[in-house]
């Protein structure tokens, strides 16, 4: 590893772990195409690193990181591992296709930590550090080391443990705010203080990685470069577990807003931040919230009179950076019942729909045709979620036909549900407490499991009476929990579409599952 110099020292690196610590947000789990889906998205946007996964978390999770190491073609693909042999290996196997890998490897250094989860001593964890960084090295040449709950760490072992690893072999070091725990400058001085008290540190690059536990997330890891850090490891969307971890989107666009304060560059296509920002939020059925920095509905909405007067004067007023530098469109194209299959072809390029095959783009104008001729005024979030839920559903096998349902004071509430299952065609009627859970029960009959409904979510996609309903839906199955989202004018058709959509990916992982097995043997 080279002394940070010249362009080098200028120069912040994107790691981006929405596949391996996003994925950890509770209800966010991705299937395998979906993974491919988001990493084919960052490798084009040019991310830096893809963390891909943990591949010694089981075999799918091994395939997936495998997969991606194989498809990428600009990013570094990286492997997450614990300090152990089984861990490492697993991840240098998944990633030896890959042009360019990483193996990630971690140990926890706080004093809580080492005593109360890996009854270790300090002693035990330097020298597991040594051993862990040494084997990976032996695997590959680029190996990051992290100090799991760095921030709560003491200070003098920190070094030691630091100075450690990159004499083992790390080019580069990643100092965790593991639990979102610190604040700006004191994470800013805790990075310069190691910079500047390890011996070897100019010897690999210093990385932060930062939890949003206190909603500092992007604040400290933007503080931390200014410390000397030169790799910032964050989420789309900033999903992760609890809180969550710092967002992508607005750590890129607040260096290369501001410039003047931080003065570094990214590699990063921030055009495409819009797209991949909605991309993520569909395939984990998480919501993006309307006044989400950056890449939320509202981001560049004006509704006050005085703000909506000083935009028409110059926009520059009351927008610090323009909707088309982060890929949304600058205005919008109304569509009805009466638009052409040339404005709706544009209309999707437009919301960053450019890579839709011609048998896609023929079922999304045949979905729209049938919207519009319910719906006044087709809004672009109506077409998003029309064409995203295709997407969703491409690879599902079971599919929602009709549905009946008889609701109202006189009871009982029936469903009369047909669905196509692996092309077979099949109809149940069930009875219920209500028309939700008739539709629920009539599932049940028609596709028999023994799932767990956590949540069950409905908002409207956009304002008005003919709004389309936004259903999320999580289920919990016998290890982990699957979400997905049905979109539709009857909110229970909607409903029974998520639901469906959810089932399909619990009962995809059940099928795939088998018990552990060292995925490095394959």
């Amino acid at each position: 590893m080279t002394t940070q110099t010249g362009l080098e020292k200028d120069c912040v690196l994107i790691f981006d772990t929405t596949l391996r610590d996003g994925e950890q947000c509770p209800g966010a789990t991705m299937t395998f195409e979906e993974k491919l889906e988001v990493a084919e998205l960052l490798d084009t946007m040019r991310v830096d690193v893809i963390e891909a996964g943990f591949p010694v978390n089981g075999v799918e999770d091994f395939r997936a990181v495998q997969e991606i190491a194989t498809r990428t073609k600009y990013s570094i693909v990286c492997g997450l591992a614990r300090a152990t042999e089984k861990d490492i290996d697993a991840a240098g196997a998944a990633i030896k296709a890959a042009p360019r890998g990483r193996i990630h490897t971690f140990i926890a250094t706080s004093p809580m930590h080492m005593r109360e989860k890996l009854g270790k001593s300090p002693q035990d964890v330097l020298e597991r550090i040594i051993w862990s960084v040494n084997r990976a090295r032996n695997l590959i040449d680029d190996v990051e080391w992290s100090c799991e709950d760095g921030t709560q760490s003491e200070f003098d072992f920190l070094c030691t443990c630091i100075e450690e690893a990159i004499k083992a072999g790390a080019t580069t070091i990643n100092v965790p705010d593991t639990l979102g725990y610190t604040h700006p400058s004191e994470y800013y001085s805790l990075i310069k203080r190691l910079r500047e008290s390890v011996p070897n540190a100019d010897k690999a690059r210093f990385s932060v990685h930062c939890h949003d536990d206190l909603g500092m997330a992007v604040a400290n890891s933007l503080a931390g470069v200014l410390g000397g850090a030169r790799q910032i490891e964050c989420t789309i969307n900033g999903i992760g577990e609890r809180a969550g971890n710092a967002a992508l989107e607005e750590i890129v666009m607040a260096i290369r807003t501001r410039s003047d304060s931080f003065p570094y560059h990214t590699g990063i296509d921030t055009t495409m931040l819009t797209r991949a920002s909605k991309l993520v939020s569909n395939v984990t059925s998480f919501p993006v919230q309307y006044n989400k920095a950056i890449v939320g509905r509202n981001a560049f909405a004006h509704a006050s009179g005085i703000h909506q007067a000083g935009m028409l004067k110059n926009k520059r007023m009351y927008e610090i950076m323009t909707p088309v530098s982060v890929g949304a469109p600058e205005s919008k194209l109304f569509m009805g019942k009466h638009s052409g299959r040339h404005a709706f072809e544009h209309k999707l390029s437009e919301l960053g729909y450019r890579h839709l095959g011609s048998n896609q783009i023929e079922d999304a104008w045949g979905r729209y045709k049938a919207l519009a001729d319910r719906k006044k005024t087709v809004q672009d979030e109506d077409i998003e979620a029309l064409v995203d839920e295709e997407i969703a559903r491409a690879h599902e096998r079971i599919k929602v036909l009709s549905l009946i349902v008889v609701a109202g004071t006189m009871g009982p509430q029936s469903a009369t549900l047909t669905l196509d299952i692996d092309g077979e065609h099949r109809t149940e009627q069930a009875t219920g407490n209500g028309p939700v859970d008739a539709i629920f029960a009539a599932i049940k009959k028609l596709v028999p499991h023994e799932a767990v409904l956590e949540l069950y979510q409905v908002a409207a996609v956009t304002e008005g009476t003919d709004a389309q309903a936004e259903v999320h839906i999580r289920l919990r199955g016998e290890s982990r929990s699957f979400s997905a989202v049905g979109h539709d004018l009857d909110t229970l058709v909607a409903t029974a579409k998520a639901y469906i959509g959810a089932l399909c990916k619990l009962l995809a992982r059940a099928q795939k599952e088998i018990r552990p097995t060292d995925p490095s043997s394959k």
